[in-house]
């Protein structure tokens, strides 16, 4: 598993699709750069947790769980040519390790599907309306 390390590279992840969990959002694009036969290419991974979640335990417990699902799960089925931000939430703490493997292994396959916007989901931006599509 390729890691994202430079604020810019979250940044530009924190652009693309989103895709909720209970225990995390998943923020995930397509890097511009990716080569189509590039063989060498992998999907990379960013972590973050706020500190609203908790203290500094916390936090990196819930990191840590976040860490090892994708290294035991999300990364064998992640598109190598995105970049993907899991963005820790309270649940994760609490929630049985197999489901949160189970939701980070569905939200990475949902982010490589790519049918949502490109912010994902509800409260994505509508084209505005044109006007003929304004009435009398």
């Amino acid at each position: 598993m390729k890691r994202l390390k430079k604020r810019n590279d979250y940044v530009k992840v924190a652009r693309g699709a989103r895709t909720p969990r209970r225990g995390f959002l998943l923020q995930s694009l397509r890097r511009p750069d990716a080569v189509e036969d590039d063989a060498e290419a992998d999907a990379r991974f960013g972590f973050t947790v706020t500190k609203k979640m908790g203290n500094a335990v916390v936090r990196n417990r819930i990191r840590r769980r976040l860490k090892e699902a994708v290294r035991l799960a999300g990364a064998a089925v992640a598109d190598p040519k995105r970049d993907f931000v899991l963005v820790g939430r309270r649940p994760a703490l609490d929630m049985p390790f197999t489901d949160l493997v189970a939701e980070v292994v569905g939200a990475v396959r949902a982010a490589a599907s790519d049918k949502t916007g490109p912010r994902g989901g509800k409260g994505a931006l509508k084209p505005a309306p044109s006007e003929e599509d304004k009435g009398p």
